[in-house]
């Protein structure tokens, strides 16, 4: 099982990454950052496109096209990828590339991820001893 497809089933339930009716969600600044991430690691082995990430990101995450295209411009303004257009069936398509800005920002996560499973082992461990 891979690290991303642990941290977004198992510790972060699907309902607070992407709750459309409303309701309680995962902190903002929390879950943009675990997004963005997870956006970075669909390009990580292979330049890609929208569509494509989308239907990479499926079986983990749903995310929609206007979601996923505001992130991808985050994450080109920080020079965490760059994009490239290639003509494709008569239109032009956009590729993104990861930089090694952004591969520092998936070993960043990584890291940081670390000190928050400490923290929810210890707030898991409160709850068990009630």
């Amino acid at each position: 099982m891979s690290f991303y497809f642990f941290v977004l089933t198992c510790l972060i339930p699907r309902d607070m990454m992407y709750n459309v009716n409303g309701g309680i969600g995962m902190d903002a600044q929390l879950k943009r950052g675990v997004l963005d991430v997870c956006v970075l690691a669909a390009i990580k082995n292979e330049d890609s496109y929208g569509y494509k990430i989308i239907k990479d990101l499926k079986p983990i995450l749903v995310l929609s096209e206007s979601t996923l295209y505001t992130i991808l411009k985050r994450l080109e303004d920080n020079k965490m990828l760059i994009v490239r257009s290639t003509e494709f069936e008569g239109r032009l398509r956009k590729y993104y590339h990861i930089t090694p800005l952004g591969l520092k920002r998936i070993e960043d996560f990584k890291n940081e991820w670390k000190e928050i499973m400490d923290i929810y082992s210890f707030i898991d461990r409160g709850e068990n001893n009630d």
